[in-house]
């Protein structure tokens, strides 16, 4: 009756392991940070939906949080020997994702600051950002399971985007009526934010389709 293998020596192991470090899950560090973005826009929604300054603080203190898996996540793909999939891939992921998060914080403080109530259209807006930010999250999920069937959820973050670009348009059009400027102009600092943060989510929809193309 054959004999399991002896585990290699305790020395040899860690000489190996020094030469062939294990490989970083990837995959689960960006599903971690699809997550955390998934919550940050969770968040955007309830604001525009009440106005609750406590939410903005959440989005606020949200997106601190972000930017330690960003720096923990980069740090991680500067260090890693190998990847499961392209590093520039993987990179642009990253930064896009936190890029949703710094905009979503951006439109609520900018919000405070020019002393901007949450209307029909920042809802709008949102809703669809949290709509295409949660198939993101459900997309990059997949990819160390089911990578092609992660191809539909990029489809679905990029229909959400262009959505989001048509409330932009309608919100425009119909602020830009009347003459008083000052406030047409603070308001479209904030539809641009809104549509900003669409872009990035956009982006992180391409990253994911170019990964599921180049895994299958």
């Amino acid at each position: 009756m054959n004999q399991p293998a002896a585990p290699p020596p305790p020395l040899l192991r860690r000489i190996f392991e020094r030469v062939f470090p294990k490989m970083p899950d990837f995959f689960g560090l960006l599903t971690e940070q699809c997550q955390q973005v998934a919550h940050s826009a969770t968040l955007l929604v309830e604001f525009m939906e009440t106005g609750n300054p406590e939410t903005g603080q959440l989005i606020r203190r949200d997106e601190h949080e972000a930017d330690q898996i960003k720096v923990r996540n980069l740090h991680t793909l500067n260090e890693a020997f190998s990847t499961p999939i392209d590093r520039e891939d993987l990179y642009r992921a990253i930064i896009d994702l936190d890029e949703v998060v710094n905009y979503c914080k951006t439109t609520v403080s900018e919000m405070d600051v020019l002393a901007l109530a949450p209307d029909k259209h920042c809802l709008d807006m949102a809703l669809h950002i949290k709509l295409g930010v949660d198939a993101l999250a459900l997309g990059y999920a997949k990819l160390s399971s089911n990578p092609a069937g992660a191809a539909s959820d990029a489809d679905a973050a990029r229909k959400a985007e262009r959505r989001v670009e048509k409330a932009y348009r309608r919100a425009i059009a119909e602020l830009f009526q009347g003459d008083d400027y000052i406030h047409m102009f603070k308001r479209r600092e904030i539809y641009r934010h809104l549509s900003n943060a669409a872009d990035r989510m956009a982006n992180c929809a391409n990253t994911l389709h170019d990964i599921v193309v180049k895994m299958c």
